[in-house]
């Protein structure tokens, strides 16, 4: 029997977790956790991820601020309206909804956000210590791709792991994470040779190409563990678009003893890990609970 990975059912576990760790840090200093979240342009994904985000963010006890600008918006202010967010001692969080309209430098402004408060975990600051080991805030989707993988089997050591795509958001954050749980990693790529021979020799694959049903059954031995990162909207019946990952699901689930759905699996992690980084931040900055 194949394991279905329940993305929602642990985030809620998550978030009740940290609704009373939240509590418990409003008690010992006066406040809760503080999250930012800005959005510039009237993306319509961007518009329901940041509602959800700000939506969580006030059910788990915390603080949300949101800064919704226009489109029109220069990279000058919104570098300010950053600034002013790193000076801002009761926000220990902030996050920049991407993508940002052309005239904006996204590298940029991802920089300019003090890394301390990178809840996203994008500065090169926190990259840097995700490589080397060190304590610091890590991509969210990353860690909730772990979390589920070791939701199948809590002890990944010795596997071997392929990751497909290699972004800085997703591919080598959650290939650094499954080097600390003792993995050995393949990063695969556009240019990778004969890669459904090599995703065959995993135990586990981590697919974040962004290419719908890109994943298919030549490409998985059986008994592997499979996390699809992808949200990919396709024309569905009727007109309508529907979410696929970049997995194809009804042809690898028979195969696989473990696989995340889509939607419902990935995506409501992200926004759990989102929360917990920014407990984590908020404790970093401040010590204590």
């Amino acid at each position: 029997m194949t394991q279905l990975l329940d993305g929602k059912a642990l985030a809620a576990t998550l978030r009740s977790e940290i609704a009373g760790q939240a509590a418990a840090f409003a008690a010992a200093h006066g406040r809760p956790p503080g999250l930012a979240v800005v959005l510039v342009g009237d993306d319509p994904a961007s518009q329901v991820y940041v509602g959800s985000k700000v939506k969580q963010t006030a059910e788990v006890g915390m603080r949300s601020v949101e800064h919704r600008l226009p489109a029109s918006t220069g990279q000058a202010e919104l570098l300010a309206l950053v600034d002013a967010l790193n000076a801002d001692d009761a926000i220990d969080g902030i996050l920049v909804q991407l993508p940002l309209p052309p005239q904006i430098d996204a590298g940029l402004v991802l920089n300019r956000i003090d890394p301390a408060k990178d809840v996203d975990g994008f500065h090169p600051v926190n990259a840097g210590r995700l490589a080397v080991g060190e304590p610091g805030l890590v991509p969210c989707t990353p860690l909730g791709s772990v979390a589920l993988a070791k939701l199948a089997r809590a002890d990944l050591s010795g596997l071997h792991a392929v990751v497909i795509g290699r972004s800085n958001i997703v591919g080598k954050p959650v290939a650094q994470l499954l080097l600390q749980e003792n993995c050995t990693v393949t990063i695969a790529h556009s240019r990778t040779r004969n890669l459904p021979a090599l995703c065959r020799q995993a135990d586990l694959i981590v697919a974040a190409i962004g290419r719908p049903g890109f994943v298919t059954a030549d490409f998985v031995k059986p008994g592997t563990i499979v996390i699809d990162v992808g949200i990919n909207r396709v024309p569905g019946e009727g007109g309508k678009g529907r979410l696929v990952g970049d997995v194809d699901f009804e042809a690898v689930a028979p195969l696989a003893s473990a696989i995340t759905p889509v939607p419902g699996g990935v995506g409501p992690m992200t926004i759990a890990f989102l929360l917990s980084n920014t407990l984590r931040a908020a404790r970093l900055r401040l010590g204590g609970l």
